[in-house]
């Protein structure tokens, strides 16, 4: 397989930290699949595939609300934080160069006593299952991180301590609950697909899956397009920009993209959930070798810099 596995039970969630020894062989494989690929499942992360039914299921009722109610909770208008709500088809275009792309998504940026939620009688749990799993998603983060770091020579804290403040309003990493409705080709813009063609922004994505429907395809160094099929009970986990950036091209945050379905599957829907993980906004990404390759940047300016393209 192209993107290999690695079992994480030494370190899954709900497990004491081990010692660095025992991070030894995750890491080294971790970092091979980093500096190959920039993608990996994790196997036995400790979140099993029933949490994650649980918290597709529960968003795809939200999603097949009325678009007046969905309007209600719509990326933009809390003034907690901008990137929190409801995107609506076509509402964005991870590829700038393409029509908007064909899917939905709720966005859980902050984590807010105040923020406002879809009520337990109109999509029963939607609140409460979507805020655990960001605690869930929070918590394996870390923990890759961690792995990571011993991978580069590091400090075990040297990502953590710059990973503090998740679900805050100095943190901008996002968890979004995704929903591909079924494709109209006779509604299809040319073009238009999915999900553009695109690398993600920060460190480090979280991908879940239903363990069903297939759509994922990743660019190799040879700049071809191949599957990335969903396994049951694992997590896909790639590298974002802002990490390719600090490792001076070491790690690789490699070209996605989820394109129009087959003819026979132009009716199915498909869902994920994937966990953006940035680092606090304060934070200034430079060159671990020094060498300047990038010049520094601001975790939230490089960010906000990409929504802009994104959203027009």
């Amino acid at each position: 397989m192209l993107v290999p596995i690695v079992d994480f039970s030494v370190y899954a969630v709900g497990k004491e930290q081990p010692t660095d020894e025992m991070l030894g062989d995750v890491a080294e494989k971790m970092r091979a699949a980093f500096c190959d690929i920039g993608f990996l499942y994790l196997q036995n992360t400790g979140i099993e595939q029933q949490e994650v039914n649980q918290a597709l299921e529960v968003s795809r009722k939200f999603f097949l609300q009325p678009t007046e109610f969905k309007m209600l909770f719509a990326r933009g208008s809390f003034p907690e934080q901008h990137n929190h709500g409801w995107v609506s088809s076509e509402g964005e275009s991870l590829n700038p160069e393409r029509p908007g792309d064909l899917k939905e998504a709720f966005n859980v940026s902050i984590l807010h006593p105040d923020l406002k939620w879809p009520a337990d009688e109109a999509v029963v749990g939607f609140h409460k299952e979507l805020e655990s799993f960001f605690q869930k998603c929070m918590d394996l983060s870390l923990r890759v991180m961690t792995v990571m770091a011993l991978s580069l020579g590091l400090p075990s804290d040297f990502f953590s301590t710059k990973h503090q403040c998740f679900g805050a309003h100095n943190n901008s990493s996002t968890m979004r609950s995704l929903y591909y409705p079924p494709v109209d080709p006779s509604h299809v813009k040319l073009n238009q697909v999915r999900c553009g063609e695109h690398s993600d922004y920060g460190t480090i994505t979280l991908l879940f899956q239903d363990g069903v429907t297939t759509g994922l395809e990743v660019m190799t160094r040879a700049g071809d397009y191949v599957s990335v099929p969903s396994i049951p009970g694992h997590v896909l986990l790639n590298l974002g920009d802002l990490l390719q950036m600090w490792t001076s091209d070491l790690f690789v945050s490699s070209k996605h993209r989820v394109p129009l379905p087959t003819v026979e599957m132009t009716r199915g829907t498909r869902q994920s959930i994937a966990f953006f993980v940035q680092p606090d906004n304060d934070v200034m990404v430079s060159c671990l070798d020094g060498s300047n390759k990038y010049p520094p940047v601001n975790a939230l300016q490089y960010l906000e810099d990409r929504f802009a393209a994104s959203y027009n």
